[in-house]
C-alpha cells in the first residue's frame, strides 16, 4: 500500500500531503471501490468467527439470521450518505455537521459516543482474530493483540483513507477467493464428499445437539427462538455499528456523488451471502464433524470458551484440509482484521483532526498541521485500542460477550443523529438528552434483565441471549421517544440551507481561486439530483429490509418445519451461487470501473 500510494502520487497526482486526499481522497471514489469497501466494511474477523458460532449454537437459522442483521442497514446507509453529501457536501465527519447545528456541548457528546463506538467495534474484531491467531500459530496472545494494529497503523499513516480504500479491495477480493475455496473443499472432501452429505451428517449429530427454542429442538429448522433473538440483537446492534461509526460517514463523503447509491446498495445485497454460506457450510460441517478423528478436538466435544472464542471456524478447516485449512483461515483473519481496523483508525484519526484540534485548538489549521495531526490520531488510536483489548482479555471478556452486549452501548445514538439529517424540529437539548438517557435506559434494562433472569450480574449472565437483546432494543429506541418528547416542548426550527452553505474544506496551499470556484460549480450541479438518488436509496433500504426480514424468513418461522434433504441441498446449493456471484461483482467490477485509471497509471509509470 506503501509503494501504490507512492505511485499515484508519482502517475495521477494523488498527493497524500492535501489533507482532502488523506481524509477523503478527493471526493471521488468510484463506484466499485465503493463497494469493495462497503463489504469490507463488514468483513469483520467477528464475522467469519462468529457466523460459525451461531450456526454451531442454534443451527441453520442462524448464518442467516447473521447475514439478515447486517445487509438492511448497509443499504440503507445508501439513503443517509446521499442525504448527507447533500446537506453538506464539503464535510470530513458526520460530527462535524452536528457542531453546525448543535454546538459545542452536542459535538463533544456525541464525539465521545462515536469514538466508544470505535473502540468496542475494534475491541470486538481483536478480540476473536488474535485468539484465533494464537491458537493456530502458538503466538502469545498480547503479541498477536498489539501486532495486528501495527500494519495498520503504518500503511494508514502512509496513504490515508485511499490506502484504506485499496487495501479494502484487494483484502476483499482475497477473502472471497479463499471462501469460495474453503466451502468447496468442504463439501468435496472424503469427511463430507457432497451437500447431501453433509445433510447425513447433521442428522446424525442431532442426538447431541437438541436446541432449546428451536422446532422439536432440531438443528435443521428455521423456527428458532434463539436464532431470531440473535437476529434482534444484531439488526438493531449493528444499526448502531454503522451510524455511530463516523468511517461509514467518511467513505460516504470519499465517494464521488453517483456512487454512493449504487455503491452501497450492490455492497449491502452482495455482503449477504457471505455470512450465510460460510456459516451454513462451516458451521454445520463443525456439528457434524466435531465426533470424527478428523476434528482437532477429538475425542472430546469443543468447550464453551472454545466456541465462544470462535474457534469452530479453525478448527473445521483443519478437520477437512489440513495444514492448508489452517493457512487459509490465518489469512482471512489477518485480511479481515487488518482492513476493518484500518477503516476505524482512519475514523478516529479524522475526528482528532477535524473535530479536536482544528475544532478546538486551531481553528485556522494549515493542511500540513491537519495531516500531522490525522497522523497522530492514527498512532494514538492503535495504542489504546490494542491496550483495551489487552484488558478486555485478562478480565475474562471474550468475542461472544461483545459479540451481544456491543449494541447496548453503541446504539443511543441512532435516532438523535439521524433526525440531525431528517428533522429539522430537533433541538439542541432533545439531541444530547435523548442519547445520555437512552444509553442510562439501555444499561439499566440490561443489567437488570440479567439480575432478574439469572440471579446475579457477572461477565457470564450480562453476556446472555436475553439480556442483550432487551438492553440493546431498549438502548436504540427510546432515544427516539425521548427527542420526540423533548422536541414537541422545546422545538427547533432549523434552516438546512445553513448547512450546505458552510465550507469545511481545507485548502492546500497551491490551491488556486479558480480550483475552488470549480469544486463550488461541480457540487452546485450535482444538487439537482441529490434528492432523486435519495428517494431511489429508501426504496433500495426498505425493499432488502422486507425481503431479508419478513418475506424470506418470518414464514419460515412460522411454519414450523424442518429441513428436508431436498430443501436443505437447494439452501446450500444457493449460498453458494450466490457466494460466487459475490467474489465476481465485488472482485472484478472494481477493476472494470477504474480500468481507463489504471490503463493511465501503468502507461505514466512506463513513461
Amino acid at each position: 500500500m506503501i509503494l501504490v500510494t507512492r505511485a499515484l502520487k508519482k502517475t495521477v497526482g494523488e498527493d497524500n500531503s492535501n489533507a482532502e486526499t488523506f481524509i477523503v481522497a478527493n471526493r471521488n471514489v468510484g463506484t466499485g471501490l465503493v463497494a469493495s469497501a462497503v463489504v469490507s466494511s463488514w468483513l469483520w474477523s467477528t464475522m467469519l468467527l462468529s457466523t460459525v458460532l451461531v450456526a454451531y449454537q442454534y443451527g441453520i437459522s442462524g448464518p442467516f439470521w447473521y447475514g439478515a442483521g447486517c445487509s438492511p442497514m448497509i443499504v440503507c446507509f445508501a439513503y443517509l450518505g446521499t442525504v448527507c453529501k447533500s446537506r453538506v457536501p464539503s464535510a470530513h465527519t458526520v460530527l462535524e455537521v452536528v457542531k453546525i447545528r448543535y454546538g459545542t456541548v452536542a459535538h463533544l457528546s456525541f464525539t465521545f459516543l462515536a469514538v466508544v463506538n470505535n473502540l468496542f467495534n475494534t475491541i470486538n474484531m481483536i478480540l476473536g482474530a488474535s485468539s484465533t491467531i494464537t491458537y493456530l500459530t502458538g503466538m502469545h496472545i498480547v503479541a498477536s493483540t498489539f501486532l495486528l494494529p501495527l500494519g495498520v497503523v503504518i500503511y494508514t499513516l502512509t496513504g490515508g483513507i485511499k490506502a484504506t480504500f485499496l487495501t479494502d479491495y484487494l483484502h476483499t477480493f482475497i477473502i472471497l477467493i479463499l471462501s469460495c475455496y474453503l466451502t468447496t473443499k468442504v463439501l468435496l472432501s472424503d469427511e463430507v464428499k457432497s451437500i447431501g452429505g453433509l445433510y447425513d451428517l447433521v442428522i446424525r449429530a442431532q442426538p447431541d445437539h437438541v436446541i432449546d427454542g428451536n422446532y422439536q429442538g432440531s438443528l435443521l429448522t428455521m423456527t428458532s427462538q434463539q436464532g431470531i433473538f440473535f437476529g434482534i440483537i444484531l439488526l438493531v446492534s449493528n444499526f448502531g455499528a454503522v451510524i455511530m461509526d463516523t468511517g461509514y460517514f467518511t467513505k460516504a463523503f470519499a465517494a464521488s456523488p453517483g456512487s454512493v447509491l449504487p455503491g452501497y446498495v450492490t455492497g449491502g445485497i452482495f455482503y449477504f451471502s457471505i455470512p450465510w454460506a460460510i456459516g451454513t457450510i462451516m458451521g454445520m460441517s463443525a456439528l457434524g464433524l466435531e465426533s470424527s478423528k478428523s476434528f482437532p478436538t477429538y475425542p472430546r466435544a469443543m468447550t464453551p470458551t472454545e466456541v465462544t472464542n470462535g474457534l469452530a471456524l479453525p478448527y473445521t478447516a483443519i478437520a477437512v484440509a489440513g495444514k492448508g485449512g489452517a493457512v487459509a483461515i490465518l489469512l482471512m483473519v489477518f485480511m479481515a482484521v487488518t482492513s476493518t481496523l484500518s477503516a476505524q483508525v482512519i475514523a478516529v484519526s479524522s475526528i482528532v483532526a477535524f473535530d479536536g484540534y482544528r475544532t478546538y485548538w486551531n481553528v485556522n489549521a494549515t493542511n500540513k498541521d491537519v495531516i500531522l495531526w490525522s497522523r497522530v490520531g492514527v498512532i494514538i488510536f492503535g495504542l489504546v485500542a490494542a491496550g483495551l483489548t489487552t484488558v478486555f482479555h485478562y478480565v475474562g471478556i471474550d468475542m461472544g460477550w461483545t459479540l451481544y452486549m456491543i449494541g447496548v452501548v453503541t446504539c443511543p445514538g441512532i435516532f438523535p443523529l439521524v433526525l440531525t439529517f431528517l428533522w429539522r424540529r430537533q433541538s439542541r437539548i432533545a439531541v444530547v438528552a435523548s442519547a445520555y438517557l437512552g444509553l442510562a435506559s439501555g444499561l439499566a434494562v440490561w443489567l437488570g434483565t440479567a439480575y432478574r433472569f439469572y440471579g446475579e450480574v457477572t461477565v457470564s449472565t450480562t453476556g446472555q441471549t436475553l439480556p442483550c437483546m432487551y438492553g440493546t432494543v431498549v438502548s436504540a429506541f427510546s432515544p427516539l421517544l425521548y427527542s420526540g418528547l423533548i422536541s414537541l416542548f422545546a422545538p427547533s426550527d432549523f434552516d438546512w440551507g445553513s448547512l450546505a452553505n458552510k465550507s469545511l474544506e481545507v485548502s492546500p496551499e497551491s490551491e488556486s481561486h479558480e480550483q475552488t470556484q470549480e469544486i463550488t460549480k461541480s457540487e452546485e450541479i450535482l444538487e439537482s439530483t441529490q434528492r432523486r438518488w435519495a428517494r431511489y436509496a429508501l426504496i433500495w433500504a426498505i425493499a432488502t429490509f422486507l425481503g431479508h426480514w419478513v418475506l424470506w424468513p418470518l414464514p419460515m418461522y412460522a411454519a414450523r418445519f424442518i429441513f428436508s434433504r431436498g430443501l436443505f441441498i437447494a439452501w446450500v446449493a444457493m449460498a453458494i451461487v450466490w457466494l460466487w456471484l459475490t467474489l465476481l461483482t465485488v472482485g472484478l467490477y472494481p477493476l472494470w470501473d477504474g480500468r481507463k485509471r489504471i490503463l493511465l497509471i501503468f502507461q505514466r509509470m512506463l513513461a
